[in-house]
């Protein structure tokens, strides 16, 4: 299994989860789908749920929160990346023309979060982290794989994220439309042109989560109520499809070429 072992490096995904409507319907829906354990936290945590797998930490569900003047809360992943110090990439972010809307917060003992989002509206969180690392287990079935950034101005993304977290936007080899997200030398995941996406779709951060078959999963999902955006088809880092759960949110799942 690959288990995380060492800290993740800042501006690397290091978690994700998942704002439920429902988080009781949503717990169950990711049971089913991956296989995911987990239960809604202490009242002074909101209920956050720490869900595993082979008893690691994959991912987490919460409730829903609408922020104040919108009348129903979004059903989304959010990706978090790795820093040492979450008040000074907050002080970086808003620097750089972000927008912090979840502030830099102890989260007990565990560590220190905050929500953001960048110049052109994509949502991320931050985790500094204390007894709680973040993910894991990744890159095995049921668990996050890869986070990709779909972005209206790729060059305007990538000074923002090199400004906040170091990180460099590298263009993938065979293409002029896809970028690599490099921290320390290391690819930790990917950006491309929101003009790709269907109108409408706003700037965000795609999880994706790793299946031993991506088209018996997709029949799963919708036997559930989930929907399927992009139906599953061939490329080259393997089988993928664009789906939602039941309530909305959106996400990927993949399997790796060569797996």
């Amino acid at each position: 299994m690959p288990e995380v072992t060492t800290p993740f490096p800042a501006g690397a995904p290091c978690w994700v989860d998942l704002s439920a409507r429902d988080q009781r319907a949503a717990l169950d829906f990711y049971r089913d789908l991956f296989g995911w354990q987990g239960a809604p936290g202490p009242a002074e945590f909101g209920r956050y749920a720490v869900c595993e797998l082979h008893g690691r930490p994959v991912a987490g569900i919460g409730p829903a929160a609408a922020p104040e003047g919108v009348p129903e809360a979004p059903t989304l992943w959010t990706t978090y990346l790795a820093t040492g110090d979450a008040v000074a990439t907050q002080e970086r972010v808003i620097a750089a023309g972000g927008e912090p809307f979840a502030p830099a917060t102890d989260v007990g003992g565990l560590g220190r979060m905050l929500v953001a989002t960048d110049p052109q509206g994509a949502v991320f969180g931050v985790w500094q982290r204390g007894e709680f690392t973040g993910a894991g287990v990744v890159n095995e079935p049921g668990a996050l794989t890869w986070t990709e950034l779909h972005t209206s101005d790729v060059d305007g993304a990538a000074a923002f994220y090199g400004d906040v977290f170091g990180i460099e936007f590298s263009p993938m080899e065979g293409t002029d439309s896809y970028w690599e997200v490099r921290v320390g030398g290391l690819t930790v995941g990917g950006v491309t042109r929101l003009a790709d996406d269907p109108p409408g779709t706003p700037a965000h951060w795609l999880t994706y989560f790793a299946v031993d078959d991506v088209d018996s999963t997709v029949d799963a999902l919708v036997r559930r109520d989930g929907d399927v955006l992009v139906p599953p088809f061939d490329m080259s880092a393997g089988r993928m499809a664009v789906v939602t759960d039941p309530q909305g949110a959106p996400f990927a799942m993949i399997r790796p070429a060569g797996s």
